[in-house]
């Protein structure tokens, strides 16, 4: 359907969108360009923990955390292929997510940081508790926590796509933090 002109007939219509206005027209071959608008999809910003095993603990930065399923309820998160996190769930066969809320940018660039120590010495200085699921650690503070089952991985391009059941979850009524252009951001917005 022609949005501009719905009577227009389908040999006038245009295949391509005709943008105008602020945006300008569209490049389709230009993958930096389609970068830059992807980052423009706000997201919000978690951190993943698995327990590895024997003093193995791990923790991620994730924004690419998205709900795929009700029924089940079941959760996607995309990682680089190369990520410790991915190769230690695949052998724990359960993670953590802590939801993260405002004022914890400082936990956000900690476990984003590729300098940061591994095992538990990433979790030094940091309160949390063990998910009874998993394993994991908990964040406190967080907006809230989802205690997960790894159920497949599709490798995609060149990052992996974990899906996992949600077996548990608990919420805080806070405000979340959002990832959006590479930055971090709080909204003015606070959950029930």
């Amino acid at each position: 359907m022609n949005i501009e002109n719905p009577a227009a007939s389908p040999a006038t219509r245009s295949v391509r969108p005709q943008h105008t206005g602020r945006w300008g027209q569209p490049r389709y071959e230009d993958t930096d360009a389609a970068r830059k608008a992807l980052r423009r999809l706000a997201s919000g910003v978690t951190v993943l923990t698995v327990d590895g095993g024997a003093g193995a603990r791990h923790g991620t930065t994730a924004s690419s955390v998205v709900a795929v399923s009700r029924e089940p309820l079941i959760l996607g998160v995309c990682l680089r292929r190369t990520s410790t996190f991915t190769r230690l769930a695949l052998a724990a066969g359960t993670f953590s997510v802590s939801v993260l809320a405002a004022g914890q940018g400082d936990v956000a660039g900690r476990f984003a940081d590729p300098e940061r120590p591994s095992g538990d010495a990433q979790f030094a200085g940091l309160a949390w508790t063990t998910d009874p699921l998993s394993g994991a650690p908990l964040l406190d503070g967080s907006l809230s926590h989802l205690s997960c089952r790894l159920l497949d991985r599709h490798q995609v391009g060149d990052h992996d796509l974990l899906l996992a059941e949600v077996t548990a979850g608990a919420h805080a009524r806070d405000t979340p933090m959002l990832s959006f252009a590479g930055r971090l951001h709080t909204t003015a917005c606070a959950g029930p």
